[in-house]
């Protein structure tokens, strides 16, 4: 037993600091997983397993009233850290620079004071600990072995540095873009740079698709649609004297709707085609569809909304732009159920708690541990 919360979020800043000193991959997190079972052990927390390494505790299974779940993701990145915590990853190329162990943690603190709690609650509460949403479809997973199964309506959030420690946004619809990627080989007929003209040149044909793939966003899309395509890698390498046989073009698109990717995609497609047959060379198209918008329901944006104002203030919410274009793995359970996604700031002022997701430098805001956890209780319907 716990004598106050403040307890239960120092023992859960403790696991967020073992946590990131022990990063795993997607698909990987065998040992986050086995720590997640062993404190639910601890704390008497029943649990089932999904997909090899996710995690579903169980609280007050027998109560009527909606069945609302709580997610937590739990996977780090390849990444090698570059912060100076006391904490900092002993593993080489592995790094928590997304903050899935601020939000296991903060999950796990909901989970243990509910639990102390338990003749309190007025409804069931599962606790999701979900693996691999950094690209692994991990939701997915967890859906098709019926991790939502009896669940009428899940939440979830992600720290997010652009926004300011003590407000957040959560609204009504699209809160974070779709995604996908294109990966285009243009096949051309290499030889000596000093004869192009019987050659058949895939790096210009390149360099030309890299520019008209541009004109998508400021043409074929409306102003108003959040659309972004990103050509992030092109691949000749050759010698200095060498025009090559072939060349690589690859990047990725992230829209708000599955309509306009399904759009997006076919100009992809019908410009590619263009610009192969206008440099006479052939060329290999292979788009992939990756993760669906985040998309919000509407009560149960609102019942996030109302609660965010009841824990962090008046003043809670940021007037970023929504939707945020990077993609969430949290779009499957609301494809499937009702549900939110909110987006909660972390920047307090603190270098480490500016740095973007995905950054060598970031570090998750242990100082949201109370209040997250705090919403989320709220949110399944505890009276904290």
């Amino acid at each position: 037993m716990y004598k106050d919360f403040d307890e239960v979020v120092e023992f859960a800043t403790n696991f967020r600091h073992n946590l990131h000193k022990n990063p795993e991959l997607t698909w990987e997190e065998t040992d986050t997983a086995k720590a997640i079972r062993e404190i639910l052990d601890k704390h008497n927390i029943v649990y089932k397993t999904y997909a090899g390494t996710g995690t579903v505790g169980l609280l007050a299974q027998d109560k009527g009233g909606p069945h609302i779940a709580l997610r937590g993701d739990i996977d780090a990145l390849p990444l090698e850290e570059k912060t100076d915590v006391s904490y900092k990853s002993v593993k080489h190329q592995c790094m928590h620079a997304c903050g899935h162990d601020g939000h296991t943690a903060t999950l796990m603190a909901a989970a243990i004071w509910l639990k102390q709690n338990e003749d309190k609650l007025t409804n069931p509460i599962s606790l999701v600990f979900q693996p691999a949403e950094e690209g692994g479809h991990g939701a997915k997973k967890m859906m098709e072995e019926g991790c939502l199964d009896g669940v009428d309506m899940i939440f979830g959030w992600h720290n997010w540095p652009a926004i300011k420690f003590g407000q957040a946004v959560c609204p009504e619809g699209t809160v974070m873009a779709g995604n996908g990627t294109f990966h285009i080989t243009l096949k051309g007929l290499g030889g000596h740079s000093s004869q192009p003209e019987i050659c058949k040149d895939p790096v210009l044909a390149a360099s030309a698709l890299t520019m008209a793939l541009q004109q998508i966003v400021s043409r074929q899309v409306a102003p108003q649609d959040a659309v972004v395509v990103s050509v992030t890698s092109i691949d000749a390498i050759s010698g200095v004297t060498v025009i090559p046989d072939s060349a690589k073009v690859e990047g990725s698109i992230r829209v708000p709707t599955n309509e306009l990717k399904t759009k997006v995609f076919q100009q992809i497609e019908n410009i590619t085609k263009g610009i192969a047959s206008a440099y006479d060379v052939e060329v290999d198209i292979d788009l992939r569809d990756r993760y669906q918008p985040t998309i919000n329901h509407k009560d149960a944006a609102f019942k996030v909304r109302e609660v965010l104002k009841e824990t962090l203030g008046e003043n809670w919410q940021s007037n970023i732009a929504t939707p945020i274009m990077e993609s969430e793995d949290f779009s499957y359970y609301l494809n499937e159920i009702p549900g939110a996604f909110a987006l909660i700031g972390s920047d307090d002022g603190i270098e480490k708690h500016q740095k973007a997701c995905h950054n060598v430098h970031y570090d998750f805001n242990d100082k949201l541990i109370k209040p997250v956890s705090i919403s989320l209780m709220r949110l399944a319907n505890f009276n904290f």
